[in-house]
C-alpha cells in the first residue's frame, strides 16, 4: 500500500524538516525488533536483531560455542589463551543512522532522488527509533560536510537528527572540497569509532566507492553490532532505458546517449551487478542485513515490509 499523501506536496529532489518531522506517525509501525530483510542473492538468511544494546563487563577464557565476534583481542594478545568478552545489557540501545548525501545520491530518473528517499528512510528510522525508546545517533555525510551526533534519548534527539538532515550544506553544495579525505571512507572510519557493542548501525547509501578500506571499518562495526545497509538505486543504474537516443541534463552540462548497442547494454548491467555482488558477498560474509530501495519506492511501505510491523 502506498502512503502518497504523506509526502504530498513534496519535492523529489530536496527534503524539508516539517516533511520529515510528519514521518513520525508512519514510523511508529516500524518494528526494530525483527529484521526480514533478504539479499537478492542466493543464500540470503533471515534473522532477529540482538536487541538492547550491550555494555562490556569482564573478559574470560573463550569457551567452545563463544561468538568469535566477541573475542577480545587485546588481552589474548597478553595471554597464551583466547579470551572472549561479556556484556551486560543496557537499558536503552544505541542507534546509528548514517546517511549518504553525496553528489551520486543526488539522482534519479524515476520517483525522487536517491537522497530524499534515503533521507525519508533514514527519519523513518529515527523516529521508529524514539518511538522504541532507543538513544539516537547519526552520521550525515556528503562531499563537501560530515556531520556526527552522539546518541541521546527523546524527541529533541529525533528532531535533531532531521533538523541536520534537512539543512545539510550538501543539499546545496554538491562539489567537492579538495581535503584528500573520501567522504565514505571517512564515514566508515567515525562508525567504527563511535559505535557500541550492541548497537543497532543502519548505512543508507548507495554504496559507490565501497572499496576495500571502507569494507574494513564497516566489518569491524558488524563484529559487534547489528548492521542493516540499505542499498538506494535506481532502475537506470541497473539498465538502460530501450535502445535510443537520450538527452541528460544537469544543473550545468548537458550531453546525449546512444543506448542502441548491445555489447554496450550488456557491459552496463553487468557493471551494476558487479557491485551489487560486491556489496552482497560483503554483507553475507560480515552478517550485514542487506535491504535494496529503489527511488521509486515509497520508504514507508518498504521498511514496514521488510522490518515487520510493530502490534503494539
Amino acid at each position: 500500500m502506498r502512503l502518497d499523501h504523506i509526502y504530498e506536496g513534496a519535492s523529489p529532489v530536496s527534503v524539508s524538516q516539517p516533511g520529515l518531522i510528519r514521518l513520525s506517525g508512519p514510523a511508529r509501525a516500524i518494528a526494530l525488533d525483527v529484521l526480514r530483510v533478504n539479499s537478492l542473492q542466493t543464500g540470503a538468511y533471515v534473522s532477529r536483531f540482538r536487541g538492547r544494546g550491550m555494555e562490556f563487563d569482564e573478559s574470560r577464557p573463550y569457551q567452545p560455542g563463544d561468538d568469535p565476534r566477541s573475542i577480545d583481542w587485546r588481552v589474548t594478545a597478553r595471554s597464551t589463551t583466547a579470551y572472549t568478552k561479556l556484556f551486560r545489557e543496557e537499558r536503552e540501545r544505541p542507534v546509528l543512522v548514517a546517511v549518504d548525501l553525496r553528489s551520486n545520491m543526488h539522482f534519479a530518473t524515476r520517483g525522487c532522488f536517491k537522497s530524499v528517499n534515503a533521507s525519508r528512510a533514514a527519519a523513518l528510522l529515527a523516529w521508529a527509533a524514539h518511538h522504541r525508546g532507543d538513544r539516537l545517533g547519526g552520521l550525515i555525510f556528503g562531499d563537501t560536510s560530515h556531520r556526527e551526533l552522539k546518541p541521546r534519548l527523546g524527541r529533541r534527539s529525533a528532531l535533531r537528527f532531521v533538523h541536520e538532515l534537512a539543512e545539510h550544506r550538501d543539499w546545496q553544495k554538491r562539489e567537492a572540497e579538495p581535503n584528500g579525505i573520501d567522504p565514505l571512507l571517512q564515514a566508515m572510519s567515525a562508525l567504527r569509532r563511535v559505535a557500541r557493542p550492541g548497537s543497532l548501525v543502519v548505512v543508507v547509501s548507495d554504496f559507490a566507492g565501497f572499496d576495500r578500506a571502507a569494507q574494513s571499518y564497516l566489518s569491524s562495526v558488524a563484529r559487534h553490532s547489528e548492521v542493516l545497509a540499505i542499498f538506494m538505486n535506481d532502475p537506470i543504474e541497473r539498465e538502460l532505458p530501450p535502445p535510443g537516443r537520450y538527452r541528460l541534463v544537469s544543473d550545468d552540462d548537458e550531453l546525449s546517449i546512444d543506448t542502441y548497442a548491445a555489447p554496450a547494454r550488456r557491459d552496463y548491467a553487468k557493471s551494476f551487478d558487479d557491485r551489487l555482488h560486491t556489496l552482497e558477498r560483503f554483507c553475507q560474509t560480515y552478517h550485514v542485513h542487506l535491504m535494496p530501495m529503489s527511488t521509486d519506492e515509497d520508504p514507508v511501505s518498504a521498511l514496514q515490509t521488510a522490518l515487520g510491523r510493530r502490534t503494539h
